[in-house]
Formats: structure tokens, sequence, C-alpha cells
């Protein structure tokens, strides 16, 4: 599949891969000031942001798309980056063509299997008939019925676009609630990884606990961990600064 991505910079290429819900969109700002040193391709997942849509979703796929954006821009070894889902694809993709990634980071998320936590916030979603709706206000206050929490409601509302001035999403939603349990899933269990490789967490988070951590270590033989205070989830959002530093540091020493 041919994914839509957004390029800027020049040098090393570094392949940035958001989260679930999440678009290229979302990691401008990081991709503007890596940008600095690298040829930065922030990339739309499959059934994300300005990317086609699909009925089959899943971490070898995800990986193969990726794959074929690598040959058609012929970028050869690669640094890459991922958060959350997109730290999965990244796994997936390092695992599957090793001699293609030079430095690998993935940010809070391990390789385990994870359990259902979004269901709620796809049916909230899919429940709207955004035909009744005007305003991108109306919108969120209906959603803040089911999903109170504003800072949630603010980044779905990221992937509402306006077309004859009628709403509607750009990730297919049936689609995600379709695959999700391939979403879920564990990837690279028996994989063990060579290339240097950051495991970037919050420490306010529980993506990545203690026991993820030394089955990271037990596959990823140069494996580096960085915990962010006072981070959850969203660490490159809740401490951009940070983040930067973290990632900076370990991209730039050999």
């Amino acid at each position: 599949m041919k994914l839509h991505y957004q390029e800027s910079g020049e040098g090393t290429p570094l392949i940035i891969i958001h989260g679930l819900f999440g678009s290229a969109d979302n990691w401008r700002s990081m991709a503007k000031y890596f940008s600095r040193f690298y040829r930065v391709i922030s990339v739309d997942l499959r059934n994300h942001g300005r990317s086609p849509h699909s009925d089959e979703q899943n971490f070898t796929v995800m990986a193969e798309d990726i794959k074929e954006l690598c040959e058609a821009m012929e970028l050869g070894q690669v640094s890459i980056l991922g958060h959350s889902l997109g730290g999965k694809v990244a796994m997936m993709f390092a695992g599957m063509y090793p001699e293609q990634v030079s430095k690998l980071i993935v940010v809070d998320i391990a390789p385990r299997q994870y359990f259902s936590a979004h269901t709620p916030l796809m049916d909230a979603m899919m429940a709207l008939d955004l035909s009744q709706f005007a305003r991108r206000g109306e919108i969120d206050d209906a959603l803040a019925q089911s999903i109170p929490d504003k800072a949630v409601r603010q980044f779905l509302l990221m992937n509402l676009s306006s077309e004859d001035e009628a709403f509607q999403w750009r990730i297919n939603l049936p689609a995600l609630k379709a695959n999700y349990p391939e979403l879920m899933a564990a990837v690279c269990e028996d994989i063990t990884f060579t290339m240097p490789s950051l495991f970037v967490y919050g420490e306010l988070s529980d993506y990545v606990t203690e026991q993820d951590r030394q089955q990271i270590s037990s596959q990823f033989v140069h494996a580096e961990f960085n915990g962010i205070e006072k981070a959850g989830h969203w660490v490159q959002a809740e401490r951009p600064q940070q983040f930067k530093k973290v990632v900076e540091e370990f991209l730039q020493n050999d």
C-alpha cells in the first residue's frame, strides 16, 4: 500500500510512525526539530490520516507498507521511531527487515499482548451521525457524554475532516474495530534484535512495566531504557524537551 507521508530535512533517513488514532500531523513539531539533522519521513499508517483505507490491518502488512515506502523512496538503511501502535510496527519492521534498520526507537510500548482499552472510544465515535453537526464544538460536546477526558477528545477530534461542508472521520473506524484484536497482539516474540535500540517510556504510564523491560532486555541485545519523569503515555507531547534530548543523544551516539 502506498502510504501518505510528510517529508522534511536532509541526511540520514528517520522514519516516524504515530500511534492508534494518530497521524503524521501529530508529529509535525518533532519532525521539524529533528529535520535539522535528519531526513525525516513521518508516515500515516493504513486506515489513518490521509493514507488509503483497507479491510486488512495487522503488524505484518503494516511493516510491509513501511518497506514499500522505503523502496519507493530508495531510502536504504534508516533509523525508525514509533510511538505506541507505531512502536510495535517499528519493532515488526526491524524484525522482518533487520538489515534496513540502523537504529530503533520505541516510545511507551512493549512487544507483548495488550488488552482492550480503546473499543469504547471507537464505539462512541461510530455512534455519532456526523451529518447532524454543523460545528466541531458540537461534536466535542456530543462525545463528552461518553468520553469525559477533554484531552482524549481533542486528540480524537484531530481525525475530523470537513469536505463539502460535511464532517467525516479520516480514520477507518469500522476496519480499526474489526482488526482491533490484531492491533493488540504481541509482536516479534521469537526474534533477537542486535541493532542499537532505545525504549523511552513515561514514568506515569503503565504501558511499559519492570517485567516488560526485563523481557525487552532479553530480546533486544543492545537495548537502552529512558524513563521520562512526570510523563504518561504521550511522552513526546507531555515532556517534549526531555523527549527531544533523549532521542537526539541516542541518534547522535555512534
